[in-house]
């Protein structure tokens, strides 16, 4: 039997081994080179994305109190002073009020007090607003601010006026001037006029002044006194509108963050009055509004500004601290 020729790594096992070690060698290089390149991919994904936006806080209430609960029975009864001639169970259900319908307690509450006798009638209201912004690059409050904006400018109130930025006046420097060369002696302008040009002039200007001046004209009448026939000036300008009485709608300081104050009158029928007054403020996100309303009839008298106006502020800075609790 003829032996086949032997050949130095040529075997079938040594073949073999040798392909499986190549292949090990590749696929462990290719994923050494995969795992390599990702931390490199995400850096650049992330330098791409840039800073993340900033969310405007939330406002700081959550909720509202119950409104029908808020208003003492002492002040109602001052606020409606026809109530203690009702019966005990109309004056009750007098001072219970009537709660608003809302369709979220969270957001919007309201009641309304009324008592009504055959001469006068006193009605108060309150609505307490919570405001939320759904922009995340706006926060409650200035949401809130912006209502309270559009409220106070429909009740026809100016806002305050912003003081403009101070800024410095720029320095500024002083002119230079150039030395102009002596006049000659005889010159009309030295430092003194000719003497001679003085007398003529002097001379010139009385003889001027003779002629146009005469005893009795109303130039030569004595300084102070007027001339004859001539009206003396008034001491003062002629005002062109009614005094500002500090009863007007006006901005309120110290109330809330911001509040104004409106009031106005109406003729009811033929002889009826009524006045309605509101207080409006703000408090960070909450929006609150007091009215208060009297009601006159038969009568000429119109309901007094300055009592609605006391009572309802009174009113207003009750609720006002109840916020702050």
């Amino acid at each position: 039997m003829q032996r086949k020729r032997y050949t130095p790594g040529r075997t079938g096992s040594t073949a073999r081994t040798a392909v499986v070690l190549t292949l090990g060698l590749g696929l462990g290089i290719g994923l050494t080179g995969c795992s390599s390149g990702t931390p490199a991919d995400d850096i650049a994904v992330d330098a791409k994305a840039g800073p993340a936006a900033a969310v405007a806080p939330p406002g700081r209430y959550r909720t509202l109190f119950e409104p029908c609960g808020a208003v003492p029975q002492a002040t109602l009864k001052d606020l409606l002073p026809g109530a203690a001639a009702l019966a005990d169970a109309e004056r009750d259900k007098a001072y219970r009020g009537v709660a608003s319908v809302t369709y979220d307690t969270d957001r919007r509450v309201g009641c309304t007090w009324k008592a009504d006798t055959p001469d006068i009638s006193h009605r108060l209201a309150l609505d307490i607003e919570r405001v939320v912004s759904y922009d995340t690059a706006v926060s409650d409050d200035d949401r809130a601010q912006e209502v309270y904006v559009r409220k106070q400018l429909a009740a026809g109130i100016p806002l305050p006026p912003t003081a403009p930025p101070t800024t410095e006046p720029p320095a500024t420097t002083p002119p230079t001037t150039t030395p102009s060369a002596p006049a000659s002696p005889g010159s009309p302008t030295a430092s003194g006029p000719l003497p001679g040009a003085t007398q003529g002039a002097t001379r010139a200007a009385a003889g001027t002044a003779g002629a146009a001046t005469k005893p009795g004209d109303a130039a030569g009448a004595p300084s102070g006194k007027p001339p004859a026939g001539a009206t003396a000036p008034s001491s003062g300008a002629t005002p062109s509108g009614p005094s500002p009485t500090g009863l007007e709608p006006r901005v309120l300081q110290g109330l809330g963050n911001v509040a104004y104050l409106d009031d106005t009158l109406s003729t009811v029928g033929a002889n009826g009055h009524q006045r309605a007054v509101s207080v409006v403020f703000r408090t960070s996100n909450v929006i609150v509004t007091v009215s208060y309303r009297e009601q006159t009839t038969g009568s000429a008298e119109a309901p007094d500004s300055t009592e609605l106006q006391e009572k309802a502020r009174n009113l207003a800075r009750l609720l006002a601290e109840r916020l702050e609790e």
